[in-house]
């Protein structure tokens, strides 16, 4: 192995799935970097070893998949504050010295993706509903306060977990029933849908659009398929609609900057590449 060859990978148990050696592929070919990104199933059992020992084998990287986002902060030597807010990371870095910072990019790539297609659109324009309260909500809703989005109504089926999330962030994070949606679907300016749900091989998203206008801004993170039932939906009300393989992509260029010393485009091509089959 020699200097030259730059290495990054992706760590998840499983990771089979994880389209993201096929995203940094096409960029470390487009650029002509010499250099790889592997994918390393690694078990929780095994990940504090595994962390410690990849630098010495070269690699300058590593992203991270389900279920090691949480607990890689215990791991990290350094967490960057966002990281921290949103308490789970997805991009590590190793420095010079082998040390190991933790960030989290996914709120960044988020914002980026629903940017990207509507230009000149700022969270701050009107309050936002978000679906879920997992970890992608979390990167979500903290984006968009990041963002200056005045308000966040935030749903799930299990309550105690979004009161959670309104707990965590504050003020501006408001808690209803997943049957309220319906009554709050004329005042939101932007619609996110962070669940599984609607996405293959999940059960289908039900909620009822009749309210929905077509001012609001509509995204669904999930990518397979990419066209869901909700985007659909959402453009046969007139709505402006944002898929979410966007946010995979945007979330990746900060890490692959740092890694092999080039900011990539997202555009046409990669979108291509990642969604070839």
């Amino acid at each position: 192995m020699t200097e030259k060859l730059l290495l990054a990978g992706v760590i998840g148990d499983p990771v089979a799935h994880s389209r993201s050696p096929r995203l940094h592929g096409h960029w470390l070919r487009r650029y002509g970097i010499e250099g790889h990104y592997v994918p390393l199933h690694v078990s929780r059992d095994r990940l504090h070893e595994t962390l410690r020992i990849l630098p010495e084998l070269g690699f300058k990287g590593i992203n991270v998949t389900i279920p090691h986002k949480e607990a890689v902060l215990q791991i990290a030597d350094s967490v960057t504050d966002r990281a921290a807010l949103i308490g789970a990371a997805n991009t590590l870095t190793y420095t010079a010295k082998g040390m190991l910072q933790a960030d989290n990019t996914d709120g960044a790539g988020f914002i980026e993706n629903i940017r990207q297609y509507t230009p000149g659109w700022s969270a701050s324009e009107g309050p936002a509903l978000v679906l879920g309260a997992g970890g992608a909500a979390r990167a979500v809703v903290s984006a968009l306060l990041q963002d200056g989005c005045p308000e966040v109504v935030l749903v799930n089926r299990t309550r105690a977990r979004a009161e959670a999330l309104r707990d965590h962030f504050g003020a501006k994070v408001q808690v209803l029933d997943w049957t309220q949606i319906p009554d709050v679907l004329e005042d939101v300016a932007l619609l996110v849908n962070t669940t599984s749900l609607g996405m293959t091989g999940k059960q289908p998203l039900h909620i009822d659009l009749d309210r929905l206008t077509a001012q609001t801004i509509v995204n669904d993170i999930v990518y397979s398929p990419l066209r869901t039932a909700l985007l659909q939906a959402a453009t046969a009300k007139g709505c402006h609609t944002v898929d979410g393989l966007g946010m995979l992509l945007h979330q990746a260029v900060p890490g692959f900057e740092r890694w092999f010393g080039t900011k990539p485009a997202v555009d046409d091509a990669l979108r291509a590449a990642v969604l070839d089959e």
